[in-house]
């Protein structure tokens, strides 16, 4: 009897150690902020390491080689020498490409406005799905639930809806805070939260979804044993990007889809047929027309 209670308890408690769906990397930079105690830093970015990686944010099983790889920075600009600091957020999300080495960038965003939160050592970090308990939870957990959508977009169609349902509560909740990146209103661009979920749900934006799937499992995925079937299902693709310029040529989610994916495109696209570049280019061209680097799809590959 103990040796079967032995076995379980080593089975459960092999599920929770690979239940965790992330392997993100946190990064604090406190430059700006002088005299201060480095191990208050060192603490806070194990902490915030240790809330996104050791907590399990679905209820599916990943073994430790699935584990979204993804990047954290918050680069600090004040320190009220107490437990209030106000910085800003950056967040970089990774996929692997089937049957290569390679990794495409998923996502790819920066704040521009203040991330104003409260951190004290040695408190623990606590964070309900229901309730806006602390601003840095509720923006690491938004951000962590945006991550695993776009990364289960790109692999089912709209797949990651469930996900974006939750972030999208956490920023409802948290409209109650001071920190303006939950709001509609009182921010000068729209680089917040509040415009990043509502544009990844926004039935205009529902064709960059539809982008997601097809460039990564039908494009990406497929391209290490059929390169030229792959690299057409990614010029499909595009004409996703199209169909959201032309309905809304200002569309926050296509900016960012597209400061993303941009090098990227161009790289697949270095060696192909002209007709293909060409098909890819014109796109790229009406829908990002100020951004030099689309003109290298053209020139690459010719001398």
């Amino acid at each position: 009897m103990k040796k079967i209670i032995f076995i379980t308890v080593l089975f459960l408690s092999t599920l929770r150690i690979y239940s965790q769906e992330l392997n993100c990397r946190i990064s604090i930079n406190r430059s700006q902020i002088q005299g201060t105690n480095e191990e208050l830093f060192r603490k806070m970015q194990q902490d915030l390491y240790e809330f996104m990686n050791n907590r399990s944010w679905t209820n599916n099983i990943f073994s430790n080689n699935e584990r979204i790889e993804c990047q954290i920075q918050i680069t600090l600009s004040k320190y009220n020498g107490i437990d209030k600091f106000t910085g800003n957020i950056s967040v970089q999300s990774t996929r692997p490409v089937f049957n290569t080495n390679y990794k495409s960038t998923l996502f790819n965003f920066k704040e521009d406005n203040d991330f104003d939160f409260f951190y004290t050592e040695g408190q623990a970090l606590e964070f309900n799905e229901n309730t806006h308990l602390s601003n840095l939870t509720s923006v690491l957990a938004f951000y962590a639930y945006i991550i695993i959508g776009l990364d289960y977009d790109s692999f089912g169609l709209n797949s990651g809806t469930p996900y974006f349902e939750k972030a999208n509560q956490i920023m409802n909740n948290a409209q109650s805070d001071p920190d303006n990146n939950w709001k509609a209103f009182g921010t000068t661009n729209q680089n917040n939260r509040y415009y990043l979920i509502n544009g990844l749900m926004s039935s205009e934006n529902a064709p960059l979804r539809k982008f997601n799937y097809r460039y990564h499992r039908l494009g990406l995925d497929i391209m290490s044993e059929k390169l030229q079937e792959g690299r057409n299902q990614i010029a499909n693709a595009c004409q996703f990007l199209k169909q959201v310029y032309n309905r809304k040529a200002n569309s926050f989610i296509l900016r960012i889809l597209l400061t993303t994916k941009v090098d990227e495109i161009v790289k697949i696209f270095s060696d192909a047929p002209v007709q293909e570049k060409k098909k890819v280019y014109n796109i790229l061209k009406e829908v990002d027309p100020t951004n030099p680097k689309v003109d290298k799809i053209m020139q690459q590959g010719q001398n």
